[in-house]
C-alpha cells in the first residue's frame, strides 16, 4: 500500500485526550462530527484543514493517556493515511491496527521530515520518501498489512471468514 500526504508534525506525549478530547467522549458518536474534533486541543486548525492520506508525525509515546479508541476512529474519519512516530503507547497502537490505521515506528523519519511536506510511505517495501531522503522502517506482517487492506479488523475477519458485507 502507498500512502502519499502532508505532514502534520507534533512532538512527544501527544495523549488521547488531545487526539480526542475527553469532553466528547459521551456526547459525539457521529463519525462525521467526532473528525471535526480530531485534534481541537493540540491544533486548533487539523480537522479544518486535515486532507485525505495526510500523514500524522509524532515524537515519543505517541497516544498515551486512556485506551479510548474514540482517538484513532476520529484520525481515521478526517482522513488520516498513516502515523509515524518514535514510539506508541500499547492500546493506541493495536486500536490502530483495529481500525486499519497504519502506524509505523521509524525514529530517524520522525527527525528528518518537515512540518507541512509530502512525503510517501511504501508500506510493502517499508519505505518512506520525503525532502530529506529515504527511510526504513520494519516490513509490517502479512496479516497487520491485510488487515490496513481491508480497513480494518472487522471487515478483514469477515473477508476471512467468507462474509459479505
Amino acid at each position: 500500500m502507498k500512502i502519499k500526504g502532508r505532514v502534520w508534525k507534533y512532538g512527544d506525549d501527544v495523549n488521547t485526550d488531545v487526539i480526542f478530547p475527553g469532553k466528547y467522549t459521551y456526547t459525539l458518536t457521529d463519525p462525521k462530527e467526532m473528525a471535526k474534533v480530531a485534534l481541537e486541543d493540540l491544533d486548533a486548525d487539523f480537522a479544518e484543514k486535515v486532507q485525505k492520506n495526510d500523514i500524522i508525525i509524532g515524537g515519543k509515546n505517541f497516544g498515551c493517556g486512556s485506551s479510548r479508541e474514540q482517538a484513532v476512529s476520529c484520525l481515521v474519519y478526517a482522513g488520516v493515511g498513516a502515523i509515524i512516530s518514535k514510539s506508541y503507547a500499547r492500546i493506541f497502537f493495536r486500536n490502530c491496527i483495529n481500525f486499519g490505521l497504519p502506524a509505523l515506528n521509524a525514529s530517524d523519519a520522525v527527525d528528518g521530515i518537515e512540518n507541512g511536506e509530502i512525503i510517501e510511505i511504501d508500506t510493502e517495501s517499508g519505505k518512506i520518501s520525503c525532502k530529506a531522503g529515504v527511510y526504513s522502517f520494519p516490513p509490517l506482517p502479512k496479516e497487520v498489512v491485510g488487515i490496513f487492506d481491508a480497513g480494518g479488523l472487522i471487515p478483514y475477519t469477515k473477508k476471512q471468514l467468507g462474509i459479505k458485507t
